[in-house]
């Protein structure tokens, strides 16, 4: 599982579906059904912009096969873009976060489909991607392939439906019982 980070990461758009892939506990399991990290077009620091500062596991030319990938808001990149476009095909998920709807947009990985983002950046993607059916007052809006949320606590109910889609219902709600998560914007 690939998280995106560049420049301008918002922290919790990145730790919310961390916090949830790595929380997810399988009966009998003897290894994490998850394996996490993070990858960058370069293997240099990557400072959030609050503070927060990462190190990469892997940079775009030698991550490995990836089946869901995490896109935060951030600054981004066109190497991202680029990237995005050739591992979308391939993954089971794609999903953004906040105005990491808009790398997806870039990639043109929402032509044709119906997508959120942060409220008040719902004008602004419907403006420069008219093609995109843009949802309001939603938490998040999922496809089959790529899905996207609105925006900070939103993309931890995105995370947790794709675990219920992974393992089914009862462990992505142990999931969230175990990391104290009450709310149920992720129950469609």
């Amino acid at each position: 599982m690939a998280i995106l980070i560049s420049e301008g990461l918002n922290v919790i758009d990145f730790s919310g579906p961390w916090g949830v892939f790595e929380s997810v506990s399988l009966p009998n399991a003897t290894e994490l059904p998850f394996q996490l990290f993070t990858v960058s077009e370069k293997a240099e620091l990557v400072n959030s912009g609050s503070g927060l500062k990462l190190i990469p596991h892997f940079t775009f030319a030698n991550v490995p096969e990836t089946k869901v990938v995490v896109i935060p808001a951030q600054k981004g990149s066109d190497a991202m873009i680029e990237w995005l476009r050739k591992v979308a095909p391939t993954a089971d998920v794609t999903m953004s976060v906040c105005t990491g709807a808009f790398k997806l947009a870039k990639a043109g990985l929402l032509s044709g489909k119906a997508a959120t983002t942060h409220h008040e950046f719902l004008d602004k993607l419907q403006k420069e991607y008219p093609d995109i059916q843009v949802k309001r007052g939603v938490r998040f809006v999922e496809g089959e392939k790529i899905s996207t949320a609105g925006g900070l606590t939103s993309g931890t109910d995105l995370a947790l439906r794709v675990v219920e889609r992974y393992f089914g219902r009862e462990i992505a709600q142990t999931t969230a019982s175990y990391m104290e998560y009450q709310g149920k914007g992720w129950i469609v």
